[in-house]
Parts: C-alpha cells; sequence; structure tokens
C-alpha cells in the first residue's frame, strides 16, 4: 500500500506503512495545513487592513460660493486643503477650484488672509496656496471635465486630474444646495444624476482605485443618493429635508467663518498623522447631531472593503515611498566598511541631525535617491 498525503507542494510516502507511521503522518498533514492556512489567513487580514491596493493619491476641492457672505465656504475648502497638505498631499496632486477669492476681497480687514477660527488665531490662506481654477473658471462644466479627464490640449498639468486605477481620490464640495442638486455661483447647478454619471466614467475610463466623497451643504444626503458606481465612498453634512448650519460668527469681518460638520471634521483630522491607524468608521462619528444640528449621513454599500479596515490617510494622506534594505547596519565602534550606497546615507544623516538641519520626521518619511545623495554629499 502506498501512503500521500500532500499540501502546498509537499508530499510524504511510505510504502507498507505501519499503524504508528499513519498516526504520524496525520500530525505532520495536520501540522503542515494550521501553518501554511492559518498563516494565510492572518496574512491576508492584515493586508487588507494595511493596503488599498493604491499607489498614489489625489484630492479635488472645490468651493462652489461667490460673494462675500459665503466666506465661510471658502474657509472650509482652504482648511481641507491645509489638512490633505499637512498628511502628504502635495500640490501637484491637488486641483483646488475657489469661486471668489475672499483673500482679496475689498470688505476683507485683513487682506491676503482667511481665518477660520474666531479672534483670527488660524490663517488658512497662508504663503504656499496653489488655486488651480478661480472665479468664474469655476463651473458645473470645468469641474466635470477635471473629474473626466476631457480638457482641451492647451490645459495645463497643474489644472488637470491625472489619476490612474491606481490612485486614491479625495472629492470634497461645500456650497448652497437643495434635494439633488448643488448651485454654483447662484447661476447654474449640477444634479445628483450628473454627479453620479461623472463618476461612472471615471471608473469606465479606469481613473482611480478607490474615491471618497464629502459634501457640505444643506440636503447633502440627496447628492450620493443616484451613486451606483463601485469602490465609491460618500459623506454628506445634512440628510434630506435638513439644512447644513454655520458656525463661529466673527463680529469684525460680519460673517460666520465656517460650517458646522467642515469645522469639526477639521478637529478630527487634527489628531490624524501620517502614520495613524485611525479607519473611516471613527470618520463616521464626526460632527453628531448634538453638535452640527443637522445630521450627517454616509453611504458604504458600494465600497468594497470594509470601511473598519479603510485608513483615513487612505485618503487624506499620501503614499509615503520607502526604500528598504536587508544590510544590518552596526553603529558600534569599530565598524565594519559598509556598502557604499548605505555607508554615504548613514554619513549624511548622521551629520543632518547632529547640526540640526533636518528634523526626524522628514528623515524618517523620506529618503532621498542616490544620485541626489550623491551630488550633495559626495562620499568618500
Amino acid at each position: 500500500m502506498l501512503l500521500c498525503l500532500t499540501d502546498g507542494g509537499i508530499a510524504l510516502f511510505c510504502v507498507n506503512p505501519t499503524s504508528w507511521q499513519i498516526i504520524v503522518f496525520i500530525y505532520i498533514y495536520i501540522y503542515i495545513y494550521i501553518y501554511i492556512y492559518m498563516g494565510n489567513v492572518h496574512s491576508d487580514k492584515a493586508g487588507q487592513f494595511f493596503n488599498s491596493g493604491h499607489t498614489n493619491n489625489w484630492a479635488v476641492l472645490v468651493c462652489t460660493s461667490r460673494f462675500w457672505f459665503n466666506y465661510r465656504h471658502v474657509a472650509n475648502t482652504l482648511s481641507v486643503y491645509r489638512s490633505v497638505k499637512r498628511l502628504g498631499i502635495p500640490d501637484s496632486r491637488i486641483v483646488l477650484m475657489l469661486a471668489d477669492d475672499m483673500a482679496c476681497n475689498h470688505r476683507n480687514p485683513k487682506p491676503a488672509t482667511v481665518f477660520s477660527h474666531k479672534n483670527m488665531e488660524l490663517n488658512v490662506y497662508g504663503d504656499d496656496v496653489e488655486v488651480d481654477y478661480r472665479g468664474y473658471e469655476v463651473t458645473v462644466e470645468n469641474f466635470l471635465r477635471v473629474l473626466t479627464g476631457r480638457l482641451p490640449a492647451s490645459t495645463p498639468r497643474s489644472k488637470r486630474l491625472l489619476s490612474d486605477d491606481r490612485s486614491n481620490i479625495l472629492i470634497y464640495l461645500t456650497g448652497h444646495g437643495g434635494n439633488g442638486f448643488l448651485k454654483f455661483q447662484d447661476s447654474e447647478e449640477i444634479s445628483n444624476v450628473e454627479l453620479a454619471d461623472a463618476f461612472e466614467q471615471m471608473w469606465q475610463k479606469r481613473r482611480y482605485n478607490e474615491l471618497l466623497f464629502i459634501i457640505d451643504t444643506c440636503q447633502g444626503a440627496s447628492m450620493y443618493e443616484r451613486f451606483y458606481s463601485p469602490n465609491l465612498m460618500a459623506l454628506a453634512s445634512s440628510q434630506v429635508g435638513e439644512d447644513s448650519l454655520s458656525h463661529q460668527p466673527d463680529l469684525a469681518i460680519g460673517v460666520h467663518l465656517m460650517d458646522r460638520y467642515t469645522f469639526y471634521l477639521l478637529e478630527f483630522l487634527e489628531d490624524i498623522h501620517p502614520s495613524s491607524t485611525t479607519n473611516m468608521n471613527q470618520l463616521f462619528k464626526v460632527c453628531p447631531k448634538s453638535q452640527c444640528v443637522s445630521t450627517p449621513g454616509h453611504r458604504t454599500d458600494l465600497f468594497l472593503r470594509d470601511p473598519g479596515r479603510v485608513l483615513i490617510t487612505d485618503f487624506f494622506g499620501s503614499v509615503r515611498k520607502v526604500e528598504i534594505t536587508m544590510e544590518t547596519i552596526n553603529l558600534s565602534s569599530p565598524m565594519e566598511p559598509l556598502p557604499e550606497r548605505i555607508n554615504c546615507t548613514v554619513h549624511i544623516l548622521y551629520m543632518c541631525i547632529n547640526k540640526h538641519i533636518i528634523p526626524t520626521a522628514i528623515i524618517m518619511y523620506y529618503v532621498p535617491r542616490q544620485k541626489l545623495l550623491r551630488d550633495v554629499f559626495p562620499c568618500t
């Protein structure tokens, strides 16, 4: 008799086995099964939690309102812009659309500033804001063209959403809306059907891997009711029939500084850092009705992953480039000669840390390329 037990390409053979040999083989088989199968299960779960499969992040941030009394909508958008930049998404991958320039409005008592907190504590306009579409460029047509990529050939790269099928995209909208529509510039509007069809075009053209849609407007939940494309998650500041309320009136400039939902969203994001493991379920709890007065809503049925396993930084942060080496670096004395590339990197980090040139956070999250290292600090 021939006994053959296999698992994962492993086979055990024994001709004319005795009963004790059969028992040993069974124990070995069970051990191999548990080791391989259970190991794969835990590995898959860890991978599902920390890896969304994306390789780059993009953000499209849109304020659709004009006029001084809508100051808060510009502050909403610039506050989200500030947060995503802090968490690692560069300007080259942010499309910022502001329908009015509050910083240069003649009614602004402090020109070149936009504040989001009372007593003018935080200027969200700053010194490095890159507005891609401003004023009358912020239209429904331009917004839809940015999403679908159907722009004229003369459009510069800074005004394009150059995403692909490995891109995670955050889309944030704020302004005045109603049941099934959002107004642009008080002169036109985009419907929830047009928005849903634009997202479907993006999916068909492989322009995103996962998409997070956030809208802060009256009856905001009506804007995601018609969505039907996969891998899409949506949040809104209010349900159908509810108003989205403003927050923090400032008597010095005579307007409200922010909307309630975005204010508490930004408070939540201030505690997020690039290595944070905070997940989307925690984001859904931002601004309960006791704070927002309206009832925030969310939709996850189209999203393929469990929101509890989706990191906030999968959308608000950026994929960090990490250089991995299997070499062991012994920093004790005496040091053995190291490969040239590693020796050069260690030498530069040692010099920069001791001279306080580079903050620790930058050293942790960014490793320059080898050519740049040699150009700046030639190795000996």
